[in-house]
C-alpha cells in the first residue's frame, strides 16, 4: 500500500515499458508541469526470479531493468530541465538478491550463481530468522530521453539510466538535463535497499509503485543529472 496521501493524476502501468534510453522514444503519457504521476514497476529481472530454484544465469537478459514510461512534460525544450520529485515508493511483498558470477565486487569468490528470496512485511526486510533490517525504498534506473546514441537501461549516462544511487529515496528531487521535446521520462529497477554499491551484483531487488512529482527549470541544466535530497 502507498502511504501518499496527495491527488495522483495518472497512473502508468507496468507494461508500459522501456529497456533503453534514445533519441526517439515512444512517449506513452503527456502531463502538465506540477502532474503527480505513479509508475507500476516490475523487479530488475521482470519478475523471472521469483525462488530461490531461479538462478540468474538462466533468465533472458534482454528483459533487464525494465523502465516503466516514458513520460512527456509540456513545455520541456532542450537546454531545460526537468525535475522529478520522488513523492513515494511502495515496495512489493518480496525482494531477492543474487549472487552472480563475473559481477560486482565478489567476481573471483563465486563459484556458481545463488538467490536469495527476501520478504518485505512492515518495512522490514527479512533475510532469515536472525537478520532483519529496515527497507530503505529507493530506484535505480531514472532517465530522460538521450540527444543521440540508444543506450540500455544497465547503462548509466549524461541522460541518467541506471544511476544505482541509493539517496534516490522519497524526498529527492533529480534535474535532468532536456535533451529531446518532453523530455521523456521513465523509471526503473526498484530496490528494498541497497548499501554504496552493489558488492554481489544486486540491490534487494523488488517489483512496487513509485510516485512522483513533475517540474520544469526553464532555461537552465547541468551536463549531468544532478540530485537534490532533504539535507543537500
Amino acid at each position: 500500500m502507498t502511504s501518499f496521501a496527495g491527488t495522483v493524476d495518472h497512473v502508468v502501468p507496468k507494461d508500459e515499458v522501456v529497456f533503453s534510453f534514445g533519441p526517439e522514444m515512444r512517449l506513452v503519457l503527456e502531463v502538465d508541469p506540477g502532474a503527480v504521476v505513479r509508475f507500476e514497476t516490475h523487479d530488475c529481472f521482470s519478475g523471472q526470479i521469483q525462488t530461490e530454484s531461479d538462478v540468474v544465469t538462466d533468465i533472458d537478459f534482454s528483459k533487464v531493468n525494465p523502465a516503466t514510461g516514458p513520460v512527456a512534460v509540456r513545455g520541456a525544450e532542450p537546454g531545460d530541465s526537468l525535475v522529478v520529485e520522488i513523492m513515494d515508493i511502495s515496495l512489493g511483498p518480496q525482494g531477492v538478491a543474487t549472487i552472480i558470477p563475473g559481477y560486482g565486487q565478489l567476481i573471483d569468490l563465486v563459484d556458481s550463481p545463488v538467490t536469495k528470496v527476501l520478504p518485505v512485511r512492515d518495512g522490514i526486510v527479512h533475510f532469515n530468522d536472525e537478520i532483519q533490517f529496515p527497507a530503505r525504498p529507493m530506484v535505480g534506473v531514472v532517465g530522460v530521453a538521450t540527444d543521440g546514441e540508444d543506450l540500455t537501461n544497465a547503462l548509466p549516462g549524461r541522460h541518467g539510466g541506471n544511476l544505482d544511487d541509493h539517496m534516490h529515496g522519497i524526498g529527492t528531487r533529480i534535474y535532468f538535463p532536456v535533451k529531446q521535446p518532453g523530455g521523456m521520462f521513465a523509471v526503473g529497477d526498484m530496490h528494498a535497499s541497497m548499501g554504496d554499491g552493489e558488492i554481489c551484483g544486486t540491490g534487494v531487488e523488488i517489483a512496487g509503485e513509485v510516485t512522483l512529482r513533475f517540474d520544469l527549470l526553464k532555461g537552465k541544466q547541468g551536463e549531468w543529472p544532478v540530485s537534490e535530497t532533504e539535507r543537500a
